[in-house]
Formats: structure tokens, sequence, C-alpha cells
């Protein structure tokens, strides 16, 4: 039995739920080929935008949306002006190159200049000797400035001069009659350094004047050496030779210019040559002549009187003695004996010391009973330096 169907039924498959998507199309994979592959060009990457115009645009719409804002509340006027001055100056800063800054070189330490042994000199210029900073050795944009102050004057400048490509710049100078002080100074881009040490230098040209005091010019000297005083330049250096017996002496003035020179002595003249060489080398000479005597000690015997008559006995009678060393100045401190012999009387011993001055006395009576004729008096006097002398005179009683 054959089953009809009703005409009115339609059997259609049903769809399945549409997920709004197309549904997907079947494609064909074909294997490249060889050819393709070897013919295919790398994918270029665009940069994109220039760092600038992206900072330039990130800022524009940060802008508008608070523009927008703004204009929700009536403000789109000042919000368009607003926006292109914030842009504008934005890419300003952005695009704008720096402008550096204008530097100040630093003023340079300042130098240092080689102190002189001795600052006296007779020559008329000086080397100065000037150190700079390790920095500036060979560096031309900086010059030395040389500054001189005169006695009694501010420092005036004299001199620049180009820095040596090694640390010591030798500068030579002229110099002043009298004190000369320098100082020097670093010049350049950022101004001028502090000042050196002052260096001085004294210009003496004249030679030393020398002045004797003692002893006199062809003085006698009773003993071997001579003791030459006198005065002359400060620090001036002396030598003292004696012709005669070549005898020499050094020595050297002290600050007020006082010398003392011992030199030895021969018997009869001396002549004795005096150099003297001043701090600065100038040189002076000053001749003495000097006479050599016995060298001895002496004693000179006076009485207060030399006759007595008889018939003023008893009478009073002075011994003076004066005592001097071998130069003749007095001499203190000798031992002095005196003895009085008369005719008739015993004979008187009196012993004593010399003063200050040399001097020394006995104060003696001659009695009733001496006799008419010549007595002596007499002196001895003994010193350990010197040795010994003695000395007489007669004393008479007369009728």
């Amino acid at each position: 039995m054959t089953t009809r169907r009703d005409p009115r039924q339609t059997h259609v498959r049903p769809r399945p739920p549409s997920t709004g998507r197309p549904a997907p199309v079947k494609a064909r994979v074909r294997t490249p080929t060889p050819t393709r592959l070897s013919g295919h060009r790398p994918i270029k990457h665009d940069r994109g935008l220039p760092i600038i115009a992206r900072l330039g645009l990130v800022a524009a719409v940060v802008a508008l949306g608070v523009g927008v804002l703004y204009v929700g509340v009536g403000g789109l006027g000042l919000v368009v002006g607003g926006l292109g001055s914030t842009l504008g100056g934005f890419v300003d800063d952005v695009t704008a190159t720096p402008t550096p800054k204008p530097s100040v070189a630093s003023i340079a330490d300042p130098p240092s200049m080689e102190q002189p042994t001795e600052p006296y000199t007779a020559d008329p210029t000086v080397d100065l000797v000037v150190t700079v900073p390790a920095a500036l050795v060979g560096d031309h944009g900086h010059r030395i400035r040389v500054y001189l102050a005169l006695a009694d004057q501010a420092p005036a400048i004299i001199e620049e001069v180009q820095i040596a490509d090694i640390p010591q710049t030798v500068i030579p100078v002229q110099l002043t009659k009298g004190i000369n002080d320098f100082t020097v100074t670093i010049i350049g881009p950022g101004g001028e350094s502090e000042s050196s040490a002052v260096v001085r230098y004294v210009f003496d040209a004249a030679p030393p004047k020398i002045t004797i005091t003692s002893p006199k010019e062809g003085a006698v000297v009773n003993r071997t050496a001579v003791e030459i005083k006198g005065k002359t330049q400060a620090r001036t250096t002396l030598i003292a030779r004696n012709a005669a017996n070549g005898a020499s002496i050094t020595g050297t003035a002290e600050a007020d210019g006082a010398f003392v020179l011992t030199v030895a002595i021969t018997t009869g003249s001396n002549k004795i040559t005096i150099t003297g060489t001043d701090p600065a080398g100038n040189v002076t000479e000053k001749a003495l002549t000097v006479r050599r005597g016995s060298g001895k000690l002496t004693v000179a015997l006076g009485a207060s009187a030399y006759q007595v008559k008889r018939s003023k006995l008893p009478a009073r009678v002075v011994l003076y003695a004066t005592v001097t060393d071998p130069d003749g100045k007095a001499l203190e401190g000798v031992a002095v004996t005196f003895t009085l012999s008369m005719p008739g009387i015993p004979t008187v011993t009196f012993d004593t010391t010399s003063d200050r001055n040399g001097k020394a006395s006995f104060e003696t009576t001659i009695p009733k009973g001496a006799d008419i004729g010549q007595g002596s008096a007499t002196v001895l006097i003994s010193s350990g330096a010197f040795g010994s002398a003695e000395d007489f005179t007669v004393i008479t009683i007369a009728k």
C-alpha cells in the first residue's frame, strides 16, 4: 500500500539558530610554490608620527577634552582661545632649541714667586721666578701680571707676560734704588686672581763706609795683637789683613753696624787693611797703621818731697805710684810694694794694690835720727798677666 503525501504538508529541514555571523567559507588551501616564496617582499613597518608630533597630538586631545567640558557650561570662546594658546606654547617648548647659559670662567688660584736668598743686590736687574697653578701651564688665554711697590707707594702694574709651557716662568725686571716689592697675579677671562706673596729686592750700588773708632792711626800698641773697633753697614763681612806678618781675621758687623776685629801684630810698624763687603756685594777698603811697643808692664814712682832739711825733721813724706798695662792704660788690682831707705834710720816697707785708675800711695814720716845724705824710695809691681816692673827715686837729707 502506497502512502501518499499530503500536498499541504511541506517537510523543511530546520536551520540552526542564527549567531549573526556569516557562515564560514571553505577555501582550498594551495601549497605555495618556491617561486612565490622567493618573490615575497618583507613587510615595511611604518614608524608612525615623530615623537614631537605625538606629544603635540596628546596635548591637543587632552585640551580638547577639557574644552568640551567647559563648553557645557558656556565657555566655548574661552576654551578655543585657551586651546590654541596651550597647544602653541607646548609645541614651542618642545620644538624650541634650548639656549645655553653663558659660563663665567673661574678666577685662577694665585701664582707664587721664588724668594731670593739675599734681598740686597748691586745688579740693576733681577729675574722673578713665577710658578703658576698646574692647570694653567701653557695656557695662553691667561697672563701673568707683575706689580711693583716702591717705598711709601702703592703697587703699580709694570708688565704682563705670557704663561710659559712649563710650571715656572722667568720674568726679568728692572730695579729702582732702594726697596722694590714685587707681587704677581694671573689675569684671564674670569678676572684677576689674588696676589702672590711679596718678594723684596733692595737695590744698593754704593760701597759701605768703614769708620775705625780705635786705635788711632799711628798708635803704639804694647801687645802681641791689636783690637780694632769700628762701625759700618749692618751685616757687612769684614776681613783685616796685616801686611807685616801675613796675619788675617774675618768678622761680620752687627745689626747696628758695630764690629770688633783682633789681629796679630809684629815688632815695629804694622799696616793693616780692612776690607768690607756689604750684603749687596759692594766692596770698600780702609787702612790703619799701628806700631808695636815694648809690650811691658810699667810703673812710675813719685814723692811729695825729694829733699828734706835735717832741721825740719821729723818730716812727712808721701810716695805715689801709677801702674799702666802694655797698651799704656791704667791697670787695676796690681800688687804694689813701696820701700823707703834713708841714711841713719831703718828701711820702711809697705804693701798695697792699685785702684781703678792704676794709682797707689804710701805715707810715712822721716824721724829726727836720720843722717845727712842720700836716701832712696823704690816701688815694685807684679801682675800675673804682664809680669813685673819697678821704679825708684832719690830723697836727700840736707843740712
